[in-house]
């Protein structure tokens, strides 16, 4: 048993009102507060370029893989090796947060892994997506900042359409996503291709098959257009936010697996 001296309350006092002295400084570095350069505080979000707070790297979080070289695979790749088996489902990421969560769910009840091209804005707007994504085993990579038409744009500003969401990506999970694809084109311009080269992607993803989902064709359209189009090794090209897609993915999968495909990462498409 500790004997509680005078002296030794005294100490205990003070140290209580030191952890309460911290506790109301650190509550007190609200939004008007300055920070030093370099040193954000505590408790505050990291902010993006444009000032857009972004939730950090959760702790303890593995790292996201980096992107990588495949040696044999071109500058722009549009599909895998046509001797596997398998299949990679990519899908642009934006729109309800909602949708992208059911389709993750039930593509992972089938036991399949999906690529995820995410928006750097709709990473701003919901910045829990990311690790959701890596913690279901699927590839996520970069589409662009604001999904606008990457291929038309000024140099600098297409450099930045790469550089920004790869910046968001890499405080989100610790990579600049395993892979980039431009926006608004099935495939980059040379520019596009050499300014993604230099922020950090090897290759371009592009694909060979396009679902089409973004017209709204219908859950059983969708279907029917990948099944028409998709072989062994083939890169298939969808997207978030569509409720035909989400309630396309079960019959798709089925079928997929009827024909011995099975829906993989692109990572381990090209592995």
């Amino acid at each position: 048993m500790v004997r509680v001296t005078t002296t030794n309350r005294r100490e205990v006092l003070r140290a209580g009102a030191g952890l309460v002295a911290g506790g109301a400084l650190a509550a007190g570095c609200g939004a008007d507060q300055t920070a030093r350069p370099g040193t954000p505080g505590p408790t505050s979000p990291s902010a993006s370029p444009s000032g857009t707070p972004s939730a950090p790297r959760q702790a303890g979080a593995h790292a996201a893989p980096a992107p990588r070289a495949y040696p044999g695979q071109p500058a722009q790749i549009t599909h895998g090796p046509r001797t596997r088996p398998q299949v990679a489902l990519t899908f642009h990421g934006q729109g309800d947060p909602k949708l992208a969560h059911s389709l993750l769910t039930e593509a992972e009840k089938a036991g399949a892994r999906l690529t995820v091209l995410a928006v750097g804005t709709w990473l701003d707007e919901h910045p829990d997506i990311a690790r959701r994504i890596l913690d279901g085993g699927h590839d996520l990579g970069n589409h662009t900042q604001r999904h606008i038409a990457v291929n038309t744009l000024p140099e600098a500003d297409a450099r930045r359409e790469i550089t920004d969401c790869a910046d968001r990506l890499k405080r989100l999970t610790g990579s600049i996503g395993t892979w980039f694809r431009p926006s608004r084109a099935p495939t980059a311009s040379p520019l596009v291709a050499r300014l993604a080269r230099a922020a950090g992607y090897p290759h371009v993803l592009s694909y060979d098959v396009d679902s089409l989902d973004y017209t709204r064709p219908g859950a059983a359209a969708v279907t029917r257009k990948v099944l028409a189009d998709v072989r062994a090794g083939s890169v298939v090209s969808m997207h978030f936010g569509y409720p035909d897609t989400v309630a396309a993915l079960p019959d798709l999968l089925h079928e997929l697996g009827r024909r011995g495909l099975r829906a993989v990462t692109t990572t381990e498409l090209l592995s």
